[in-house]
């Protein structure tokens, strides 16, 4: 799933989360590491693909919700990796034009990616920043010019918690963060978990624990939490399919449930 990224992305040598997750969704930045990996997840979890592609769904669908349905027009997009199809500044922009879009990742390289993909447009910018010191994100320069932190803000965590374990405490900079927002602004979260699936789920993720620098499933209690006072939109936390599905997806809110939860909440 889309992940915060501690490393750079010049390390051959070293399967790369941001790599293997645009590697699985058909995209062509990688390495014979990320190869390797990929195809041991998929060994190991066969339906690894349909959980990323389901995710990668959903940031699509919370976003257009967002800029058409909930009035938002400043989009805050944390730990959003290698830039892929169906951007959030591009989603967001066709439902409204004028939509600004803040991309913060820590990998520097995923970072310079996503500026080569964004030359030439200005109301969206990445920066080279982490979610673990959020101060530092919404004191950069560069999103104080395109985001006005007093107006309603659609922050995006998508598929990044849980590449912070609980011993790096990731509910305090969620906390803050979700603190500065102004009110009516809305808090997306996707998150991967063990809920309802089987133990293929289970070895996959330690697999990712072992390959990368962490890695941590959680329940459906867990992830709620980081929701803090925030007011879940209907349908509340549910797997990523059964998130507001697209009319010609409906199917797959039937299907067995993909090993990861999303939802969005507004703050009153």
């Amino acid at each position: 799933m889309q992940p915060i990224v501690t490393g750079e992305l010049h390390a051959e040598d070293q399967a790369n989360a941001a790599r293997v997750y645009d590697l699985l969704l058909g995209g062509s930045h990688n390495f014979a590491s990320d190869r390797a990996f990929a195809a041991q997840v998929r060994a190991a979890w066969p339906d690894a693909e349909r959980t990323m592609r389901a995710n990668r769904a959903f940031l699509g669908r919370a976003v257009r919700y967002l800029a058409s349905q909930a009035g938002i027009r400043q989009f805050l997009d944390i730990g959003s990796g290698l830039p892929t199809m169906g951007n959030v500044h591009e989603v967001a922009q066709q439902a409204a034009p004028d939509a600004h879009v803040v991309y913060v990742d820590s990998d520097p390289v995923a970072v310079q990616h996503s500026r080569v993909l964004l030359e030439g447009t200005s109301t969206a910018a990445a920066i080279h920043a982490d979610l673990c010191h959020p101060r530092e994100i919404l004191a950069d320069p560069e999103l104080r010019t395109l985001l006005d932190l007093t107006r309603p803000i659609g922050l995006l965590l998508v598929a990044i918690l849980h590449f912070l374990p609980d011993e790096q405490h990731p509910a305090a900079p969620v906390a803050w963060l979700r603190d500065q927002l102004p009110t009516d602004s809305y808090l997306v979260i996707s998150h991967a978990t063990a809920d309802g699936q089987g133990t293929e789920v289970t070895h996959a993720a330690d697999m990712y624990a072992s390959a990368m620098p962490s890695f941590q499933l959680r329940t459906h209690a867990e992830i709620s939490e980081f929701f803090g006072g925030f007011e879940l939109v209907e349908p509340g936390l549910v797997f990523l399919p059964r998130w507001r599905p697209d009319i010609q997806r409906r199917a797959d809110v039937k299907a067995e449930p993909v090993a990861g939860y999303g939802g969005a909440a507004v703050k009153r």
